[in-house]
């Protein structure tokens, strides 16, 4: 069966009424690093949605109390800046003329590429429509591909009937796949559920693994054309269409370095809008630990 729909909105920046959820506990009972302090430069130079004093308030908080030393980047990517950072953090990063453009020049793409490559560890999060094509051509660089839309799936999902976009990845539905991230080091770090707030699909290399599969009834809703009118953008959507295959959380080796791809934004951190909380502080999923164990991961704890 082949489904179609077409939409057309104005082009508009992402819920302003997003926030973060500052009464969320980011303490951290046992810390990863307690003697040894990873560096992390969470990227704040692209436009980006998500700042560490931001909607990400509660993900900086949360990795600071594992250990982490977070630094707030507000320029290009060099060499030189990136040097002495074991991970880097890029969330939702936009265009600066068009939100749908690349975030990122040539330059600085090839730049983190060879940092990755000698040894760095990049987290890059990209959400739903415009995040996907402006993240696009440094994804691009470690063979991922962003579907760019918005991700539906009308048998694994929790919250409302109407939009199916809060979707479950579990062990129980066997789209939470196996890999040390999931895994953790013990008992009390393995993940059994993470559940996702809309999002777009990914596809990664041969190499790359899975960690957030994809099921055959996931559907994904796609920029078809964007054009100006009037002084505002337009852009028009198609579909949803079946996505099977797609996944919206990979992992991979790069070189000496390590990859995590995530094609969703706020299972990683805790906010809140006029709809109630969203995120690691919604009860009865693992957001929290994932988020912890992706960090550690990165850093090569495990």
């Amino acid at each position: 069966m082949k489904y179609l729909v077409f939409l057309l909105i104005p082009f508009l920046a992402c819920n302003n009424e997003q926030k973060p959820d500052l009464t969320y506990d980011t303490s951290v009972a046992n810390p990863a690093y307690a003697v040894e302090h990873p560096r992390v430069m969470f990227d704040e130079a692209h436009n980006n949605f998500h700042t560490a004093d931001g909607r990400y308030k509660p993900f900086a908080n949360l990795i600071r109390n594992d250990g982490y030393i977070v630094e707030q980047n507000k320029k290009q990517f060099t060499k030189e800046s990136l040097a002495g950072y074991s991970v880097l953090v890029i969330s939702n990063a936009k265009g600066k003329v068009e939100k749908y453009l690349s975030a990122f020049d040539e330059e600085e793409c090839d730049i983190v590429r060879d940092w990755v490559e000698n040894g760095g560890s990049l987290l890059l999060i990209a959400d739903h429509y415009p995040m996907g094509s402006a993240a696009q051509p440094l994804a691009t660089r470690f063979d991922v591909m962003m579907g760019n839309g918005s991700v539906e799936d009308s048998m694994h999902f929790e919250g409302s009937p109407q939009w199916k976009d809060q979707l479950v990845f579990s062990r129980a539905n066997k789209l939470l796949k196996s890999h040390p991230i999931t895994e953790g080091r013990n008992s009390s770090e393995k993940i059994q559920k993470v559940v996702v707030f809309t999002g777009q699909s990914l596809n990664g290399p041969a190499d790359a693994q899975v960690l957030l599969e994809l099921s055959s009834s996931a559907m994904e809703t796609i920029p078809d054309s964007i054009w100006k009118a009037d002084g505002k953008t337009y852009t028009r959507f198609q579909g949803p269409y079946p996505i099977q295959d797609k996944c919206m959380g990979l992992a991979m080796n790069f070189g000496k370095g390590r990859v995590v791809v995530l094609g969703e934004a706020a299972c990683m951190t805790a906010q809140s809008d006029d709809t109630g909380k969203f995120g690691m502080n919604v009860p009865g999923n693992d957001n929290r630990q994932f988020a912890l164990n992706v960090m550690r991961w990165l850093s090569g704890l495990y």
